[in-house]
C-alpha cells in the first residue's frame, strides 16, 4: 500500500459524474461517533481505479481511501445493482448518440487449451488413465 498521491488524469470526469450520481443509492445514515462516510465520488474513483488497474483491493493507494472502506462500498453497490444500472444507462446513452442495432448482436469467444491440461489426449477412452504405471497383459 502506497501513501503516494495518484495522478488525477484517470478520475471520473465531471460530465460523467453528473450521469452516474443519480444511479447511486441514497447515503445511509452513519452513527454520530466515528468517521463520516467516504464521499460517493471518491469511492467511485477508487473502485474504478482498482477495476482499471487490476490492483488487489489491499494494494489501493491510501490517497484514494482505505481499501476496506472502498471494498465495502463496492460490495454494497454491487448488491444494490448499481454497476448493472451504470452499464444499462451507458448502453442507452450510446444508443441515443450513435445507435445500436439491437435486433442483431453477436458474441465473440475464444477456445484455448487449458494451461495445465496435460498431454492433450482429450477424451480418448481407449488411452490408459496413467501412463507408465500399468500392468502389462499376459497373452
Amino acid at each position: 500500500m502506497s501513501d503516494k498521491p495518484v495522478d488525477d488524469g484517470w478520475r471520473v470526469p465531471d460530465e460523467l459524474w453528473e450521469h452516474l450520481e443519480p444511479l447511486l443509492p441514497p447515503e445511509r445514515p452513519y452513527p454520530k461517533s466515528g468517521c463520516p462516510r467516504m464521499p460517493d465520488r471518491q469511492a467511485l474513483d477508487a473502485i474504478f481505479y482498482v477495476l482499471r488497474t487490476g490492483y488487489p483491493w489491499k494494494a489501493l493507494p491510501r490517497s484514494l481511501g482505505a481499501s476496506g472502506t472502498v471494498h465495502d462500498r463496492f460490495q454494497e453497490w454491487r448488491e444494490a445493482g448499481v454497476f448493472e444500472d451504470m452499464r444499462r444507462a451507458g448502453l442507452l446513452k450510446y444508443d441515443e448518440e450513435v445507435g445500436i442495432k439491437w435486433e442483431w448482436q453477436a458474441m465473440d469467444g475464444a477456445m484455448t487449451k487449458a494451461p495445465l491440461g496435460g498431454k492433450g489426449y482429450g477424451s480418448q477412452s481407449h488411452r490408459p488413465w496413467e501412463e507408465g504405471h500399468q500392468t502389462e497383459f499376459v497373452d
